[in-house]
């Protein structure tokens, strides 16, 4: 008979089972916080965060762990299983974060925010933090949102298409410099070629989504999901002929907006008007 696996009795949840891992490497391997901070280049109060499950850190200090472990991919793994981890959602926006996991294409309209996939880490911030987070738990759903952005890159990333109002583009941050580099990251991200961003200026008239934000998830089996929001709340439809009416006030602002090079131009004109800090 086949030897019985032995149950480790370590976490079974991704961000815990990281956790422990770089606990047991350090422990293994004997240095402080303090000296594996000199040795790897970070500070050691990120290390003792990463340790004790309050952030994840990023893939560079999780490769850089990696290599001083002498362990080539297993923490780069463990970070992208916990990074993908939907439990790390709030519970009302697990079941949409699934299906944006595994879209093969998106389509969304923004009115007044910018769509979680093309947000800097310090807008998300902002505005979590607005909306009543704060402490461990507002970095634990900065670095969720910000993880979300893998759906959008490597070589099959799938397409997005992104209808901004300028509402969108004129609800600065409260530090500028933050704000450049978030409108410098939409104009870099709009270079993509899996991503196209169009400007829907003020002066177009009213429209059929005027307070509502939407994305459009086609996913593998045909299916087309729809995700509203408003101030209030948020609605996963998969209705059909709920989807395709949402879909019909899409278009219409669609055929509303600027294309995709003049967007490109109305983004750096709003970058350009932020006043640079001294």
């Amino acid at each position: 008979m086949p030897q019985r696996l032995v149950i480790t009795g370590r976490s079974q949840e991704p961000r815990g089972r990281f956790a422990e891992e770089l606990r047991r490497l350090r422990s293994e391997r004997g240095p402080s916080l303090r000296d594996l901070a000199k040795e790897v280049g970070w500070d050691a109060s990120l290390f003792s965060k990463m340790e004790s499950g309050r952030t994840l850190g990023g893939p560079e200090v999780v490769q850089a762990l990696d290599q001083y472990y002498g362990t080539p991919g297993l923490l780069v793994t463990l970070w992208e299983l916990a990074v993908a981890d939907p439990t790390r959602f709030k519970e009302q926006y697990r079941g949409y974060m699934e299906l944006e996991a595994e879209a093969i294409s998106l389509w969304h309209y923004g009115c007044g925010t910018l769509h979680g996939l093309l947000q800097t880490p310090e807008y998300a911030r902002e505005l979590l933090a607005a909306g009543g987070s704060k402490g461990d738990e507002l970095e634990r759903q900065v670095e969720a949102r910000i993880g979300r952005r893998q759906v959008l890159e490597g070589d099959d990333a799938s397409p997005f298409r992104a209808l901004l109002s300028e509402g969108a583009l004129r609800a600065s941050l409260q530090c500028p410099r933050e704000w450049r580099e978030q409108l410098a990251y939409l104009a870099e991200v709009s270079e993509r070629p899996n991503i196209t961003l169009y400007v829907l200026p003020f002066g177009t008239g009213l429209h059929g989504l005027m307070d509502t934000a939407v994305t459009f998830l086609r996913l593998p089996d045909g299916r087309t999901v729809s995700y509203v929001e408003n101030d209030a709340r948020g609605e996963l439809i998969e209705e059909t002929s709920k989807v395709e009416g949402l879909q019909r006030r899409y278009d219409a602002i669609r055929d509303l907006v600027l294309n995709p090079a003049e967007s490109l131009k109305f983004i750096l004109r709003v970058l350009e008007e932020v006043p640079c800090e001294p």
